[in-house]
């Protein structure tokens, strides 16, 4: 069955990290009325390249749903086809197009919401932004429910930190939410977090646990409840390459987290 193909017109285009080369984009679906799709989805992009073929790419959306728009976040790679194709979009004085389909995937919050880690590195801080703005939407109600919100978001250096104002601002807006920024490669005048993020976050459920009085590792959970009406009082979600999804995956599994507790999206 063929995919329905959308044309998406790009509004705006921002580079919001010159030496990372990384690209903040707001395309517009002019054919329609709205374009739903849930926080945390993705759209692919479908372009043919010089030599003739047909090349798609998947990119996590940006943002929260709103109006017949979406937003990608994208680094432009040396040599890599589609982050160079959309890097060089025009979007003055007329946006230029590009062909998607989605959206697509199944890395959204599990309801109802909860308290929540988000875990992302470089890029994959995007479906963590569509999260933020669906959770506190700054023209809407707060949908977090009052739980507790962490963005654990790591990455080498304090340029490569994508979004910062916007999260820097939440955080003072929104009490529940908690901005945790940590550079693997910090400056020394760096006043933030160091290290890795799987550190902060075992840090993140040490700290609740033992404020909850609960104790870790967590008892197992019984085998006779079907995995479908399985439910817990903390998810993590975590959106990044291979090697770090897997590093965070493993350090919950060592406090007895269920495996259904970790939503995660990864990329090579």
């Amino acid at each position: 069955m063929a995919r329905e193909l959308y044309t998406a017109r790009l509004a705006k285009k921002i580079c919001i990290s010159e030496v990372a080369q990384c690209y903040h984009f707001e395309f517009e679906i002019d054919s329609l009325e709205s374009f739903p799709f849930q926080a945390g989805q993705f759209m692919s992009a479908v372009a043919t390249d010089a030599n003739g073929k047909q090349q798609t790419r998947a990119y996590s959306i940006a943002s929260a749903p709103s109006g017949k728009g979406f937003e990608l976040c994208v680094n432009r790679v040396e040599g890599g086809f589609f982050s160079n194709h959309l890097a060089d979009l025009p979007d003055l004085p007329v946006g230029g197009t590009i062909q998607c389909h989605g959206p697509h995937g199944h890395f959204v919050l599990n309801q109802p919401v909860t308290d929540s880690i988000l875990v992302a590195t470089g890029t994959g801080v995007a479906p963590m932004r569509g999260f933020t703005q669906w959770l506190f939407p700054e023209d809407g109600p707060d949908r977090s429910e009052g739980k507790d919100i962490w963005l654990v978001f790591g990455t080498r250096h304090e340029t490569d930190i994508y979004f910062h104002e916007e999260f820097e601002a939440l955080a003072a807006r929104k009490p529940n939410f908690h901005y945790l920024p940590t550079l693997s490669r910090a400056k020394d005048d760096w006043k933030g977090l160091r290290g890795y993020v799987q550190d902060h976050v075992a840090k993140i459920v040490e700290e609740r646990a033992a404020r909850l009085g609960q104790t870790l590792p967590a008892a197992p959970v019984d085998p006779t409840i079907p995995a479908k009406d399985l439910s817990f009082d903390i998810y993590t979600y975590i959106c990044g390459l291979n090697f770090m999804v897997s590093a965070v995956r493993d350090r919950l599994a060592g406090y007895g987290w269920h495996k259904k507790q970790v939503v995660f999206e990864r990329y090579d």
